[in-house]
């Protein structure tokens, strides 16, 4: 303890402590995002104009900063999100069944795309996407309970363009198709590569590039613009891209660690909101817009050879998928305590019916966020999400 015993001394220390205390007041927070994509990949891209939004956003309140495959890898996200290792993380329920099973129902459904109106091809990922956010963000509390007991808040959710079979040899009938080791990321397409007599294999993606140098596995499930972005464009030479079809949807991108979710001012939780709505619409834009340049380029570089399946083969699948649909609600009522599986699909059915419809006008990523915004997010009520 000391003692001032001038009034200017007074007056000096009053003035210093109030400029400490406003320098204080003002000093942006960091935000530590974590993500198992490697540096130079779209979803790094993505990440960091998602950063450059919360900023501006938040009027510098908030900053943000970007860890591509250094702090986190994507088996370790969810569990460095709920730990507080990472603030956010892009976290692909997916990998997790136990954790995420209410969300991981719906984005393992994503075939049900083959079964939609042939205008949502090449929107694929628009359309399920949007899907996605309504039904798990406005009608599915269960959903928003899975991610409560991870310690997590989910403010925003992405997904790819189609998957497909990028090989180390041709693929394109049941008989090519039977015995074939593939790597999977989700049990519907495990279901499908067992149907048609193929091997599933389950890895991270970030062992697919070792697994097919390597022999383990002699196709990779993956969308297009992965062949960059995971390393794998020297292991593929053969590529049928519309079987298993469906899209990865499993992406809660940007979930926040829950205790500080509610550390944030209403404001600043909009913020987060409003720039998840754009790396929502960034991801699967980016994804769509690179998927033919990607195709075109492994053809040229690497002498990669697209093929497309039979007819016999495409029938087939779409009849795996009719069925797998009710096969698929009764294993999570079973076996992840989903009581309402069949009436979730049906009325997520309905929803992804009506985003086909809602994004037939997109032709920029600014259109799509902004669908994203004005149907899903800005109707998130930022007093009780979360809290």
């Amino acid at each position: 303890m000391f003692q001032i015993k001038s009034v200017t001394g007074i007056v000096l220390a009053t003035v210093l402590g109030a400029g400490l205390i406003g320098a204080s007041a003002v000093q942006a927070r960091e935000l530590s995002y974590a993500m198992g994509f490697p540096p130079g990949s779209d979803s790094d891209v993505a990440g960091r104009k998602y950063a450059e939004r919360v900023e501006e956003l938040t009027d510098g309140d908030l900053s943000v900063k970007v860890y591509a495959l250094s702090l986190l890898n994507f088996a370790e996200t969810p569990g460095g999100v709920s730990d507080g290792m990472a603030d956010i993380g892009y976290v692909l329920t997916p990998y997790f069944p136990q954790e995420f099973p209410h969300m991981n129902l719906l984005a393992e459904s994503s075939m049900l795309l083959h079964l939609q109106d042939e205008k949502v091809r090449g929107r694929e990922g628009y359309a399920y996407v949007g899907a996605m956010a309504e039904f798990v963000f406005l009608n599915c509390p269960e959903c928003q309970q899975d991610m409560a007991k991870q310690n997590q808040v989910m403010t925003a959710n992405a997904g790819s363009s189609q998957y497909g079979l990028t090989c180390t040899r041709k693929v394109t009938t049941m008989d090519e198709l039977k015995g074939a080791r593939l790597r999977v990321a989700g049990s519907h397409w495990s279901r499908w590569a067992e149907a048609f007599g193929a091997v599933p294999v389950t890895l991270s993606s970030n062992e697919a590039a070792e697994a097919l140098s390597q022999g383990v596995v002699d196709c990779v499930v993956i969308s297009a613009p992965e062949l960059t972005n995971l390393g794998l464009f020297e292991h593929v030479s053969d590529i049928t891209m519309a079987i298993p079809g469906g899209i990865f949807a499993g992406t809660a991108i940007t979930n926040m660690n829950r205790d500080v979710w509610q550390s944030l001012s209403e404001d600043h939780r909009q913020a987060m909101l409003r720039a998840g709505s754009e790396i929502a619409a960034e991801i699967p834009f980016v994804y769509h817009a690179r998927e033919e340049k990607v195709l075109q380029r492994i053809q040229d570089e690497e002498g990669a050879r697209l093929h497309e399946p039979t007819p016999e083969l495409m029938a087939s699948v779409r009849d795996f998928v009719e069925k797998d649909i009710d096969r698929m609600a009764e294993y999570y009522k079973t076996e992840r305590g989903v009581a309402n599986s069949e009436q979730m699909i049906a009325d997520f059915r309905e929803i992804l019916g009506r985003w086909v419809e809602l994004v037939q006008d997109v032709e920029t990523v600014e259109d799509l966020s902004g669908l994203y915004w004005d149907e899903v997010y800005s109707r998130i009520d930022v007093k009780t999400h979360g809290m």
